[in-house]
């Protein structure tokens, strides 16, 4: 969907719409048909959506191309970024059976395109076809002048290289001889000046190209207003600032904030999502709107503007970077309700439609309609809201249940706020159909929630990796583990057994590049809603003070294993991972290798009570750069620094979940 652009938009967006092609007519220019160029790799949807590398590293490029007869075909890479001019270019060359491989890199973030392009050599099929019929024994007298032609023809436009053109011409002129028009060196200068009618192109291909905290990155989740020492007391900024020193010591990367808008009066919630709110009851900050305004407002008691401003520059000081929710319903009392009635729907007999998921009911909010009216009005202010935080310095958005919302919506919106923003990550929050699931992070969000909170087993923890990690998910859909939210308690979690909180950050932070933890896991707060996978005394609906150095509490485990994270790029993605067979039904194995090649490590957590004695089999798995893989030939414990040898294809593994129920090895060759 295309709408006028406001002074603050540069970016013109058209959704790709590819047609069928037709027949050439007979009077057409028919060589334009003449090469397949197909079966391009990596592509998405026949080049519908943008597949997702990221900056600085390689972009290998695959593609059948192929055409009639027996002339000596070339080709060759464009990309550049969107909306630049010039093209840069990399080689293709043929591997075998008209496959060819190339490779890129591009060096800055944003959105790419890139072509593959044909066309018939000349120069080379001409010299090829010489070289053997001399070798043949036969008269080239004819072709030798065909030669000079061919070089003749491309010396306008040779540039640098026209005197090594009229050199050649001159030597064969002067001695008559072949070898000045068969020399290596004339061949490749040839081939890059010679004319090309029959130039081919395929169709654009959609790349994004993006940060590494796109694919890499631990979360931590807070609601700033309980950042106090006294529920009777709303925290503020400030209060978050001075927690920054340990969330940081825990390793954490990003810091997410739920909603920090102002929240609204009328139908607010109160403790534990009770229909009635009583005096001093906070409400939820997913009632977004006030008096005080709404989605592009703070809630007062947090503090001001300048205040969150000031703290996204003490979090960037203590390497954090903030991530704020993007929910797009409104409170009652949200000013766009009076100022733009027209954007909401509204029941026969006058009053508001709340929000409703039956059979949960939401009567503290109601959605905008999407599909109304004076709908290009509405997509633009919930852009412009996007826009408003990120001018204040927030680079990532989590958002709140985007598969509610209208597909063409979110592809446009994403697309505005990357063409001015294009370092912008969005987290796509939605617990819903994998299909939908999957077509949200086609359409643009860069990671997206999955059903990890729910994988236990063994078998169905392996299948979900294996549909995660296998082509195409890999190419688009970036997985972030959450273990828990603020709302979901996992039934697993709710024993407060401390291995089980530890077995589950373990597995998260492992399988994932990304993944994230709402405070009070550190803790192991585990007490459910009885009979539902929620918390009692919810923070959603009140104030929640904390002893953040508790007695029991994982701090120091989670801590360590960012820090193994962070040292070891292996566990700073998740494409590259394969399982590893261990002799247990109640322990998971798996290797991931990094994106160079340069880094492994293997992982092994028990998913049940123990001890565990068990064989980690690496069987014939090698390791190390393309062209010198070989087999793991030891092992160093990334906790202890011991040193193991693998014999016999493997190695025994001791586990004591109560201590620690994850073995992490680094690997060498």
């Amino acid at each position: 969907m295309n709408f006028p652009r406001t002074p603050r938009s540069t970016v013109t967006y058209e959704p790709h719409l590819p047609t069928a092609p037709e027949p050439a007519p007979l009077d057409s220019d028919v060589h334009q048909r003449r090469f397949f160029i197909e079966d391009v790799f990596p592509t998405l949807d026949g080049g519908r959506f943008a597949v997702k590398r990221i900056v600085g590293e390689p972009v290998d490029v695959w593609v059948d191309i192929f055409r009639d007869g027996h002339e000596v075909t070339s080709a060759t890479l464009r990309w550049r970024r969107e909306g630049e001019r010039g093209w840069r270019t990399a080689p293709l060359v043929p591997v075998e059976n008209d496959r060819w491989h190339g490779t890129f890199v591009p060096i800055e973030i944003g959105r790419h395109i890139f072509v593959v392009e044909a066309w018939t050599a000349g120069f080379a099929t001409w010299r090829r076809d010489t070289l053997a019929k001399q070798k043949a024994g036969l008269d080239i007298t004819l072709e030798l002048k065909e030669g000079r032609e061919l070089v003749a023809a491309a010396l306008p436009r040779a540039g640098d290289t026209a005197g090594r053109l009229q050199a050649a011409l001159n030597m064969f002129g002067s001695a008559g001889g072949p070898r000045p028009l068969l020399a290596e060196d004339l061949a490749a200068a040839m081939a890059a000046v010679e004319p090309r009618p029959d130039l081919t192109w395929s169709q654009p291909f959609p790349l994004m190209i993006e940060r590494p905290r796109a694919r890499s990155g631990a979360w931590y989740e807070v609601f700033p207003r309980s950042q106090t020492d006294d529920a009777a007391r709303h925290g503020t900024f400030d209060d978050v600032i001075a927690r920054l020193p340990d969330v940081s010591a825990m390793g954490f990367d990003v810091l997410y904030f739920p909603p920090i808008h102002p929240i609204g009066v009328k139908n607010r919630k109160g403790k534990n999502n009770s229909l009635k709110a009583e005096p001093g009851d906070p409400g939820s900050p997913y009632a977004i709107g006030g008096a005080e305004g709404g989605h592009d407002a703070v809630h007062p008691e947090l503090g001001t503007i300048a205040d969150f401003r000031r703290l996204v520059a003490a979090a960037r000081g203590h390497g954090l970077e903030i991530a704020l929710d993007f929910a797009t319903q409104c409170s009652p009392d949200h000013p766009w309700i009076k100022q733009h009635p027209e954007w909401f729907k509204w029941r026969p007999d006058g009053s508001m439609r709340y929000a409703e998921n039956p059979p949960k009911k939401y009567e503290d909010i109601t959605n905008p309609d999407f599909y109304c009216a004076d709908r290009a009005a509405l997509w633009q202010a919930w852009r412009d809201v996007v826009m408003f935080w990120a001018e204040q310095g927030v680079r990532i958005f989590r958002v709140d249940n985007p598969h509610t919302k209208p597909f063409p919506f979110w592809e446009w919106l994403i697309h505005e706020v990357q063409g001015r923003f294009p370092d912008t990550i969005f987290l796509s929050e939605a617990f819903t159909r994998p299909k939908v699931m999957k077509a949200l992070a086609k359409l643009g969000f860069t990671q997206s929630y999955t059903y990890f909170t729910w994988r236990t087993g063994k078998d169905e923890l392996s299948a979900y990796m294996a549909e995660l990690t296998r082509h195409p998910e890999r190419e688009y859909f970036r997985p972030n583990f959450f273990v828990n939210t603020p709302d979901i308690l996992p039934v697993h979690l709710q024993s407060g057994e401390p291995w089980m909180f530890k077995s589950r950050v373990a597995l998260a932070a492992t399988l994932a590049g990304s993944y994230g933890v709402y405070n009070g896991f550190e803790l192991l707060e585990h007490v459910p809603v009885p009979g539902k996978e929620e918390y009692l005394d919810s923070e959603k609906y009140e104030i929640r003070p904390r002893d953040w150095n508790a007695p029991g509490n994982i701090k120091a485990y989670i801590a360590q294993l960012n820090a193994i994270r962070r040292a070891n790029p292996a566990l700073q993605q998740t494409a590259n991972f394969g399982f590893i067979q261990v002799d247990s039904p109640n322990v998971i194995g798996f290797v991931k290798e990094s994106v160079a090649h340069d880094n492994v490590v293997a992982v092994a957590i028990a998913l049940q009570k123990g001890p565990h004695d068990v064989w980690f089999h690496f069987g014939d798995m090698r390791i190390g750069p393309e062209g010198a893989r070989r087999p793991v030939r030891a092992v160093e414990n990334l906790v202890t620094g011991e040193w193991r040898l693998v014999e016999w294809g493997g190695v025994r593994l001791s586990i004591d979940p109560d201590h620690d129920p994850a073995v992490l090895l680094r690997c060498v060759a």
